[in-house]
């Protein structure tokens, strides 16, 4: 007998990840640091629409799986110049991610050109784990 899962499809995931000085150090409206998550999401689904995986994650709509996360970098080592600690983490993690090949969309907030977060577009959650291990759910 197989094991549960086995011969299927790993489960979908799309994750978020947002700066959480916007809401806790600049006083962002909590809805508006939402308003960011869903842009990203809404983004990266619309530009890897013809995804086989992201028709398959569309296709469960009664099911989808999303994990927003929260970059958070604040070492007082490092020097960041006129950059937010976790401006330059999220660019760091979109860094990351185009060279471990993980298509993604970093959100800029306009017309102010503000990082806010960033999307993958729907992907099995065990493909993309080791790169997102160091961040949290989102508070």
């Amino acid at each position: 007998m197989a094991a549960p899962g086995a011969g299927s499809p790993s489960r979908l995931v799309q994750y978020v990840v947002v700066r959480t000085d916007l809401l806790h150090q600049l006083s962002w409206p909590l809805g508006a640091v939402i308003t960011q998550a869903c842009h990203a999401a809404t983004a990266a689904v619309h530009l890897h629409y013809g995804d086989p995986d992201t028709q398959r994650y569309l296709a469960e709509l009664d099911s989808m799986h999303k994990v927003v996360l929260g970059v958070s970098e604040r070492a007082a080592s490092t020097s960041y110049g006129n950059t937010a600690p976790d401006e330059a983490a999220l660019s760091s993690l979109s860094d990351a991610l185009t060279q471990a090949g993980v298509a993604h969309k970093l959100w800029i907030e306009e017309p102010e050109h503000i990082p806010t977060c960033l999307a993958l577009k729907p992907c099995p959650k065990d493909s993309v784990q080791q790169l997102l291990r160091k961040f949290k759910l989102f508070k």
